[in-house]
C-alpha cells in the first residue's frame, strides 16, 4: 500500500521550523564559543540541560500541560539522547585531531545517514529525488569544506560515527513524534542530557561554576539548545525526515557568512559555490517532496 504524500503546506510550515533550527544553533555557537572559555564541553553540555529542564518545567506549569509530560517509552527516548550524547561528544573528541574543514564535512554527511535510517526503520520511502537532493547537497558541503585526503586516523572515525550519531537521534526522534507529545520529548531530553552530562562532570571529580560574566553565555546556550531541539522535533513531526534534515545544510553557508562578520574569517569561492549547490538542493526539495 502507497503512502500518501505530505501536504506541500506542512512541508513549507517544516521549513519555517528548520529557520528556526538553524538561527537556534548559529546563536548556540556563538554563545558556546564565549563559554568554553571556562568551561569544558560536558560542562557545558550540563548547563544547557539543566536551564533546559528548567525551562521545559516552567513552560508546562504555565500552559498547564504537565499532564503531557509522561514516562512512555523511556527505552527510546534514553537511546535517542545517548544518540545524540555520544555523537556529540565524538565531535569535540575529534575536533582537535583532524582540519576542520574534515571535521564538517563529515558532520554534514548527518542528512546521508538520516535517508537510509529512515528507510530502514521508519519505512520512508527512498525515492530516486530525495537521494539526488542529499548528493547535492552533500557535494555543495564538500566544495564549501574542501577536506583534505589523508589516512583514516581516530579524529577521521570519530568525526563519521558522530554523524552516524547524530542521525540515530534524528531518526528515533520522528519515531517518538508518532505517539509522544513534543513538550515530554522535550523534558526527557533535558533530563536524560543532564543526567549524562552530570556523569561525565563528575567522573574526574571537579566541577567548575560559572563566573558572573558567564552566566549570560551559558542562558543563551541552554535556550538555544533547547529551542533548536523543538524547532526540529516540530519539523520532523510535519514533514519525513529525509525532507527535514537536507534542509539542515543551511547552517553551513550560515555559520560561514557569521564567521565572517563576527570573527573576520575569510570567504573564498569554494564557499559561495558550495552554498549555491546547497540552497539549490534544498530548493528542489521543497517544490518536488
Amino acid at each position: 500500500m502507497t503512502k500518501p504524500e505530505t501536504p506541500s503546506s506542512n512541508i513549507l510550515v517544516a521549513a519555517a521550523w528548520m529557520v528556526g533550527v538553524i538561527s537556534s544553533f548559529s546563536a548556540m555557537a556563538i554563545a558556546g564559543r564565549s563559554a568554553r572559555t571556562e568551561l569544558d564541553t560536558f560542562e557545558v553540555m550540563l548547563y544547557r540541560s539543566l536551564i533546559g529542564v528548567v525551562i521545559v518545567l516552567l513552560v508546562a506549569a504555565s500552559t498547564r500541560q504537565t499532564s503531557q509530560i509522561r514516562p512512555n517509552r523511556l527505552g527510546l527516548h534514553f537511546l535517542r539522547n545517548l544518540s545524540h550524547f555520544i555523537g556529540q561528544n565524538l565531535w569535540f573528541f575529534a575536533l582537535p585531531l583532524i582540519p576542520l574543514a574534515k571535521l564538517i564535512a563529515l558532520e554534514f554527511s548527518t542528512p546521508v545517514w538520516v535517508l537510509f535510517l529512515a528507510a530502514l526503520f521508519l519505512g520512508e520511502v527512498l525515492t530516486r529525488q530525495r537521494i539526488l537532493v542529499a548528493v547535492i547537497g552533500f557535494v555543495g558541503v564538500l566544495v564549501v569544506a574542501n577536506p583534505e585526503v589523508g589516512s583514516l586516523d581516530a579524529g577521521t572515525i570519530a568525526a563519521a560515527l558522530a554523524a552516524l550519531g547524530f542521525a540515530g537521534s534524528a531518526v528515533m526522534t520522528k519515531r517518538l513524534t508518532r505517539t509522544e507529545p513534543i513538550l515530554s520529548i522535550m523534558f526527557w531530553l533535558t533530563v536524560f542530557q543532564a543526567g549524562m552530562g552530570a556523569l561525565m562532570v563528575l567522573y574526574d571529580g571537579q566541577i567548575t561554576l560559572p563566573s558572573p560574566a558567564l552566566w549570560g553565555p551559558v542562558a543563551l546556550v541552554g535556550l538555544t539548545g533547547l529551542s533548536a531541539h523543538f524547532c526540529l522535533t516540530k519539523a520532523l513531526s510535519l514533514a519525513p525526515s529525509v525532507v527535514v534534515m537536507p534542509m539542515d545544510f543551511l547552517r553551513l553557508p550560515t555559520m560561514t557568512i557569521l564567521g565572517v562578520l563576527l570573527y573576520q574569517e575569510s570567504l573564498e569561492v569554494s564557499v559561495v559555490i558550495g552554498a549555491a549547490l546547497i540552497l539549490g538542493a534544498n530548493a528542489i526539495n521543497l517544490r518536488k517532496s
